[in-house]
């Protein structure tokens, strides 16, 4: 399976202004691929081919007053510009077919220089390397230091450079893993675990263990109040506006990175701990249009199922989803009667049948454990992890070389 390492860049003031052009060159050359299309279906002739479009947008416009800039940056950003176009009206029309799972995609946009987020990629045909001092060296940008939080276990396949609305920099590098190698890293366990989400608590164990919400949105709700409010004061268009901008948009970086570390480390002891692990597929979207919507948020539910589905890939455990609507929160996990619903002020219940005391969000965890095996040993099946699609594959990488790059 294939996943991105990603790492802090520190480019110096040439070498900002350098990426400046890149992300601003590969921007033009996707605006302009979506314009072209446009223009023939407009005109309804077919759409011209990726050679067409690299020949027409690339190789040629360099040698136009318009567009002689082009060759200020490596010609891979701008191919791998034209491959994005490219994926993206290759995903409107399988979501038009229905063969694309997922939600909708709706037709490519035009970037905008305003924009957020900002990137490039480069694959092996740019002759990007890691030099020996650590450094990250780019074709027509130059070496620029890397903050190593960790090694790369295999040699990546292309990186991509970065900019998010805070005005970091960062390098994601694909990497090819082997499923095999990381499985065996992991220690031998037979545990089986059901997971209940809350947001009183974030995980209720089966095994009585209660994990409490940390609330990163709630706790910086009042810092985000005092920049959101510094922001509206300035005025638009200013250089003070944009500096308010970004204060404004670091405080939720820090908010969202402290919410990404927390579903890391949980998410990799409880698939270190157990061989199994079900957990209950609730529909976040829904839930975030009722009046939780921002507890729900807050929370993260869906970041931190699909680090598990992942995990469990990759390190050979087996997570299991059951239905959004089996009642485990009216099943008694003791004798197995159906209690019927109860409001959510109810936290502890006594079952008519059995007499037990149970704690709602504890029996629902055990309840989850057991229709996931029910559901398992009904076909008669060993417990298998499902298809799961890489987590954070990047787009163009897979068929490069692997050779040794990293220092």
């Amino acid at each position: 399976m294939q996943l991105r390492y990603s790492f802090r860049l520190y480019p110096d003031a040439g070498q900002q202004t350098a990426l400046a052009k890149a992300f601003g060159c590969a921007r033009v050359v996707f605006n302009d691929a979506v314009r072209a299309r446009e223009d023939a279906r407009k005109a309804e002739q077919p759409f011209p081919t990726a050679g067409q479009l690299s020949t027409r947008l690339i190789t040629e416009a360099k040698r136009t007053v318009q567009r002689s800039w082009l060759g200020e940056v490596s010609v891979v950003v701008l191919q791998q510009s034209l491959r994005d176009a490219e994926s993206a009206y290759r995903n409107f029309f399988a979501s038009l077919k229905g063969t694309r799972k997922g939600p909708r995609a709706g037709p490519p946009r035009f970037k905008s220089r305003k924009d957020t987020r900002q990137s490039i990629r480069f694959t092996a045909n740019a002759r990007w390397k890691i030099t020996n001092s650590g450094r990250l060296n780019l074709p027509k940008i130059g070496a620029v230091k890397v903050k190593w939080s960790r090694t790369l276990p295999t040699a990546p396949t292309s990186v991509t450079v970065i900019k998010d609305a805070a005005g970091r920099y960062f390098a994601s590098f694909v990497i090819d893993t082997d499923p095999q190698a990381d499985a065996e890293r992991m220690p031998t366990t037979d545990r089986t675990l059901g997971i209940d989400l809350g947001l009183t608590h974030f995980v209720v164990l089966s095994d009585g263990t209660k994990i409490d919400s940390p609330r990163f949105l709630r706790r910086a709700e009042k810092k985000l109040k005092k920049t959101q409010k510094g922001l509206s004061r300035k005025q638009k268009g200013s250089k003070n506006r944009e500096k308010a901008r970004l204060k404004v948009a670091r405080a939720h970086a820090k908010v969202a990175d402290a919410r990404h570390d927390f579903h890391h480390q949980l998410s990799t002891k409880l698939i270190s701990e157990n061989q199994g692990i079900a957990v209950e597929d609730l529909s976040v979207r829904g839930l975030a249009r009722t009046r939780l919507a921002k507890s729900v948020h807050d929370a993260g539910w869906a970041s931190f199922v699909n680090m598990l589905e992942y995990k469990a890939q990759r390190y050979g455990r087996t997570l299991i989803k059951i239905g959004r609507f089996e009642p485990t929160s009216q099943i008694c996990s003791t004798c197995g009667v159906n209690d019927g619903p109860k409001p959510l002020d109810v936290r502890e219940w006594t079952c008519a049948a059995c007499g037990t005391v149970h704690d709602r969000d504890t029996n629902a965890a055990i309840n989850v454990k057991t229709a996931a095996g029910l559901a398992v040993s009904a076909c008669g099946a060993p417990l298998r992890p499902g298809a799961i699609p890489a987590q954070r594959e990047e787009t163009g990488s897979p068929g490069f070389p692997t050779e040794p790059r990293a220092a």
